[in-house]
């Protein structure tokens, strides 16, 4: 017979069975929290930082990090903390901008296609043009045709991002389009755009939801890539592409700062809305409610 105090206690400390567990709905929805927390205090820091912070101190130039200056400053004196803070919160809010954009237009898409099997089928060549051509290729070019900047980042970033999401908001468009509600509402000579506004969106918000975060570190990472090669943000802007390809020329000199603490920096931001996408998709989902 075995004894239960045996079984609690091993070697005198407690066993990891007995140690409470939160459930897996809390541990995801206090991820979540931390994470959108994270996000939120880089945002308003980036807006709360005046931009006289930027302004260049020849005699501070090329300075290690320190407890005065924890990223460093670069060639010009400025404090790289404070650039790259400026520069995710400017990152934040063109992945918002991207990511929301694109979001609405796979909502569109995908509920155009239940709506008659030639949008259905216009609809599906779309979303296999778009995913059969890279990502990076296409912003590439709609950047470049659109003049580049914050313009042609936020546009090529939304014409490019939104084909997987609007594959799943048409699988599940299309499973409603059968419902009894909906096909009562027809028979009542209620309209199409009645029917989508009234029946369909209200159940796509949560995939909509999840997929604008999971949409936000691929429209964050793509606007720094493109910035980085010259086609994104202007190079007055503290942008996280813009530091990364600044430093490049300074590392063989061995200011690694540069370069490093950004870089850091921008997969930390990157990771967090990762989190939180996860998270949220963890607690919306129904076959989790017991957890």
């Amino acid at each position: 017979m075995t004894n239960p105090l045996r079984n609690a206690v091993v070697n005198g400390r407690p066993s990891t069975s007995s140690r409470p567990r939160l459930p897996g709905r809390q541990r995801a929805l206090l991820a979540a929290c931390g994470a959108v927390g994270l996000i939120v205090a880089v945002w308003l820091a980036g807006f709360l930082i005046g931009d006289e912070a930027l302004t260049t101190r020849l005699a501070w130039r090329n300075l290690a990090p320190s407890l005065t200056h924890p990223f460093g400053t670069d060639w010009l004196g400025r404090d790289m903390f404070v650039r790259t803070v400026k520069g995710l919160a400017l990152s934040i809010g063109v992945g918002l901008a991207a990511a929301t954009a694109s979001t609405a237009i796979a909502a569109a898409m995908g509920i155009a296609a239940a709506f008659g099997r030639t949008a259905d089928r216009i609809v599906g060549w779309l979303i296999d043009l778009f995913l059969s051509v890279p990502h990076l290729v296409t912003l590439i070019l709609i950047a470049f045709v659109f003049g580049g900047g914050m313009k042609g980042v936020v546009i090529g970033v939304a014409f490019t991002h939104w084909p997987s999401l609007a594959r799943v908001i048409r699988a599940e468009a299309l499973q409603l389009r059968n419902a009894d509600y909906v096909a009562i509402s027809r028979r009542l000579g209620k309209s199409r755009a009645w029917i989508a506004t009234r029946h369909m969106l209200p159940h796509l918000l949560p995939q909509l939801l999840v997929g604008l975060l999971l949409l936000f570190p691929h429209a964050i990472l793509h606007e720094a890539a493109i910035t980085f090669v010259g086609l994104g943000l202007s190079p007055h802007q503290p942008a996280i592409g813009i530091i990364l390809s600044e430093s490049m020329r300074y590392l063989s000199t061995g200011m690694w700062w540069l370069a490093v603490f950004p870089g850091l920096s921008l997969l930390l931001v990157i990771r967090s809305f990762d989190v939180a996408g996860e998270s949220l998709r963890r607690l919306l989902d129904p076959k989790r409610a017991h957890e």
